[in-house]
């Protein structure tokens, strides 16, 4: 093994994630305390976590983005040594996007469930997401100090809700209640915690009261040896296998996405979390154990593989980019293969461009550290990437290759946003445009229509969080509309048209004609473009032109100038003259064709419904249950809540019914229900509402004429 690769191996890139209040930035900092990289225990309640470090993080109690620390771990078992690239993501689904790209690049992560409320809606998400990335997981039930903490259960909603095949590595010891400890179960003994900051658990004798140890070591024993044809002859042939081995085919099984293995603690007592920094070491994957990255050439189009080896050419992943009011343009970057110093030309194979590395970061949060050197399997900060955005590939200028970039999911709600000095009009649209290029999931437009500028994002609270931003960081007092939903339109019928443009006045003239089918595309399919017509009808040499113009006219649909959406456009025929045709001619032709057949194909409004799910206690259910209908939606599956006496409520409601929801919650329910939303997907618009909303719409516009 050469020196870099014995290097990478040590290293672990992990996230931590789960549903808004699980615990996961209170973990966090008793991970940098246990690990010697903080002094002191930050608190949520206090505003003093490292990795929560922006003004409105502290201020609210929330995780609002992923931040990246490094810090390090010696397991006591195998006495095998990592450093530890930690992210810290948020829960609240408002800044999934933030999760998303995070998991892209993380070769392991830790899920952590609150014991009580167990599997909540954002758990599935951010599970999914880590499924469709292949990324290896421990999970850790949290809160097991908390009355109502049950094991048992949270690994029966895993199972049923994850889908997941969680296997558990202890079991809770409690005194009088109280959590006291765990049993080890691969190594057979007692962990007792005194709750002491800082101080490691105390290991003795499985207390007899435990019940179901023998059981529970069995199953562990027999679904490990499952995963390896060796282990299970043994297991079957009643030999024994030693802990080690155990311990070995389970890193191949996490690694493999067999199994999960679950830890128990309370990371707010500090109850749990050296064990689980142990499992970290023993179970996750350093880079070199997980799959090449792979990517195609940028302009043949030939697959192409980078495996995590420093003596590769270099390729790396801008997964975040932030605007710095110290160092400019900072891009995050996970390295995948090769190695790079600072002073560097790499390529961007997105943007097919060409850029220096200035400066390299090591990030501890808000603060930075300069390095000389990266290398493969490393997370850090590089400054000078002026052109690069999220999901942009980074490489060798003599090995170009592109790997996949980042997937973010659509805006769903919008506001009109001006300044209050009309003299800071410039200085408002460069403060959105910096976040913009930070947020994949912000958008900034000019609404022609109403002649507005609108921001749209994942939620209330995402947007609300973005205008502090924009009055606080750069300074400019903003006045902001109501929220909206983000609505698009799309087409029920097929239809074909026609699009000419043709204009001759002496000289060089303009000549292009388009023939096209609509169809209506699969909801969630976006634009799809074809083209059929014989080139002698429509020169290839057109065909960007003709697509170019369609984009633009889905920019705002004919119905109520909304994006459009779910549409399957066919180029069927066309003419063109061998002199005055041109590029933009075609542009026109089928911007025009495409607006005639919209019209004909039974045109609609879409709009973004939501899953809620509502925690209601047992005296309110029924005012709750009651006010979904008249809210527009449905109400799905209601299940008892065993912590506490009431129920959980899943509903779907459209998202423009809901804005305002918590204070009508709060009074239905006198201040005791609580409630989360996510997007589900996008579904038509009632007539009689469509009607309503266009009629406003039209009315707006008006006004601004």
């Amino acid at each position: 093994m050469t020196q870099h690769n014995a290097r990478i191996r040590t290293i672990r890139n992990i996230g931590i994630i789960a549903h808004i209040d699980a615990g996961k930035t209170t973990l966090t900092e008793r991970m940098l305390y246990i690990t010697g990289r903080t002094h002191r225990v930050g608190t949520v309640d206090e505003g003093t976590t490292i990795t929560d470090w922006m003004a409105q993080e502290r201020e609210r109690g929330i995780t609002i983005t992923a931040a990246a620390v490094t810090t390090g771990w010696t397991d006591a078992m195998t006495g095998r040594s990592a450093q530890i690239n930690l992210i810290d993501t948020p829960g609240h689904i408002d800044f999934t996007a933030e999760v998303q790209r995070s998991l892209r690049v993380l070769d392991g992560g830790v899920v952590v469930f609150d014991g009580v409320a167990g599997v909540e809606p954002q758990s599935e998400t951010v599970w999914r997401q880590a499924d469709r990335y292949h990324v290896p997981r421990i999970c850790f039930i949290n809160k097991m100090d908390r009355t109502g903490a049950n094991v048992t259960r949270t690994l029966a909603m895993m199972r049923e809700r994850l889908s997941s095949l969680p296997l558990p590595m202890q079991l809770p010891i409690f005194e009088a209640d109280a959590f006291t400890g765990v049993v080890d179960l691969l190594q057979m003994k007692a962990l007792l915690f005194s709750g002491e900051t800082g101080a490691p658990p105390t290991e003795a004798e499985i207390p007899g009261n435990v019940a179901g140890v023998a059981e529970a070591r069995r199953e562990l024993v027999e679904r490990i040896a499952e995963t390896d044809d060796d282990l299970t002859l043994r297991y079957l042939r009643d030999e024994v296998i030693t802990e080690a081995e155990l311990a070995a085919a389970l890193r191949r099984a996490v690694i493999d996405n067999a199994l999960v293995p679950v830890l128990m603690g309370s990371a707010l007592t500090d109850k749990g979390v050296q064990p689980l920094l142990d499992a970290i070491v023993r179970y996750l994957p350093s880079p070199l154990e997980v799959r090449s990255v792979e990517g195609h050439h940028p302009e043949t189009g030939e697959p192409q593989q980078r495996p995590p080896d420093p003596d590769a050419p270099f390729c790396g992943l801008v997964f975040k980019v932030a605007s710095d009011p110290f160092v400019g343009h900072l891009g995050y970057v996970r390295v995948y293969s090769g190695k790079l110093e600072k002073g560097t030309q790499v390529y961007n194979a997105t943007r097919q461009s060409t850029q220096r590395v200035g400066r390299l970061l090591r990030m501890y949060a808000a603060k930075r550290e300069d390095i000389d050197r990266c290398a493969a399997g490393d997370i850090v900060g590089m400054i000078g990437l002026k052109d690069s955005v999220t999901g942009d590939t980074l490489c060798a200028t003599d090995h170009p290759v592109l790997l996949e970039s980042i997937e973010f999911p659509q805006p769903v709600t919008k506001v009109a946003i001006r300044p209050r000095d009309p003299m800071d009009q410039e200085r408002l649209i460069g403060a959105l445009r910096k976040l913009a290029t930070e947020d994949p999931t912000f958008t900034v437009v000019f609404d022609q229509e109403t002649e507005e500028t609108v921001i749209s994002g994942m939620g209330e609270l995402h947007l609300e969080i973005l205008v502090d931003r924009v009055q606080r960081e750069f300074e400019v007092p903003c006045v902001v509309a109501p929220p909206e939903a983000a609505y698009h339109e799309t087409v029920t019928g097929r239809t074909r048209a026609q699009g000419r443009y043709i204009h001759q006045s002496g000289g060089s003239g303009h000549y292009a004609v388009v023939r096209l089918a609509l169809v209506p595309g699969e909801r969630g399919s976006g634009f799809v473009f074809e083209n059929r017509a014989s080139a002698s009808d429509v020169p290839q040499q057109f065909e960007r032109a003709i697509e170019r113009g369609i984009r633009d006219a889905l920019e705002e649909g004919p119905l109520a100038a909304y994006p459009v959406v779910d549409v399957h456009v066919v180029v069927i025929g066309g003419r063109h003259h061998e002199i005055d045709s041109h590029n933009r001619d075609f542009e026109i032709a089928a911007s025009r064709a495409f607006k005639q057949a919209y019209r004909r194909a039974r045109p609609i409004l879409l709009e973004p419904v939501m899953t809620v799910t509502t925690r209601v206690p047992e005296a309110y259910v029924g005012p709750v249950v009651s006010d979904i209908p008249a809210r527009g939606g449905q109400v799905g599956r209601m299940q008892l809540m065993e912590e506490e006496a009431g129920y959980i409520i899943e509903a779907t409601v459209p998202l423009s019914r809901m804005f305002g929801y918590v204070t009508t919650l709060r009074s239905l329910t006198s201040g005791r229900g609580r409630y989360t939303m996510e997007y589900a997907r996008y579904a038509p618009v009632p007539e009689d509402r469509a009607a309503e909303i266009i009629a406003a719409r039209r009315e707006r516009a008006q006004r601004v004429r």
